[in-house]
């Protein structure tokens, strides 16, 4: 609750006084100080005398805030190092399953995850305070050193520097879906690269061929 001057009305009973203000600077008998003028600002200051009164009235504040709702889903893609065929079919399934955990442990929903030997595809609903970029460090960085211990053939894994992050409509989230599980078909006549290129100009993102793969 606040309380407001209001010029020319009566102050409201429920308020026991009224603070005097000068209505020009010439009606002043003084000058006032700075001590002066805070105390006018927070209520009134009892050794100041003026012609009139200048009453308060009062305002109804509040403290609450509306909450924020969102509805964020990325489809992120991601190769191995060097695109070495590390992400083999029969541990495939253990290492889509903990990267989607890596996403529930940090508020993610995974909606889909899949790929082939080389890549990583992942549809995600993320809350509104993670970036892209701070969602592939979660995920990335957090499989890598996993999969190096889990698998002993796999010592010298590792995850591309870079990663592709695309926003996806929740309209198009089925057909996402889709193209993720059907990702060992889709590979068939078409490499990693040939794929990864095809998102990049279909969602007309400029790149540098140079600094596309690592």
């Amino acid at each position: 609750v606040a309380w407001v001057l209001t010029h020319g009305q009566r102050s409201p009973s429920t308020f026991p006084f009224h603070v005097p203000l000068p209505r020009s600077p010439s009606t002043f008998p003084f000058r006032p100080s700075r001590s002066d003028a805070t105390m006018v600002a927070v209520g009134f200051n009892p050794r100041t005398t003026f012609p009139f009164h200048v009453p308060f009235r009062r305002v109804a504040t509040t403290d609450t805030m509306a909450n924020t709702y969102a509805s964020l889903h990325y489809h992120i893609v991601f190769s191995t190092k060097n695109r070495d065929l590390w992400v083999k079919s029969d541990i495939e399934q253990r290492v889509w399953s903990y990267l989607g955990g890596i996403a529930k442990e940090n508020k993610m929903k995974p909606l889909q995850i899949g790929g082939t030997e080389d890549h990583i595809h992942m549809l995600l609903g993320a809350p509104a305070v993670f970036a892209p970029a701070k969602i592939a460090q979660l995920i990335k960085g957090g499989s890598s050193a996993w999969i190096q211990t889990t698998f002993p053939q796999m010592r010298g894994f590792g995850w591309q520097d870079g990663y592709g992050a695309f926003t996806v409509s929740k309209s198009n989230v089925p057909s996402i879906i889709a193209y993720i599980q059907s990702q060992r078909e889709h590979h068939r006549p078409k490499s990693f690269q040939e794929e990864y290129r095809g998102l990049l100009k279909q969602h007309e993102i400029e790149y540098d061929e140079r600094y596309v793969w690592g």
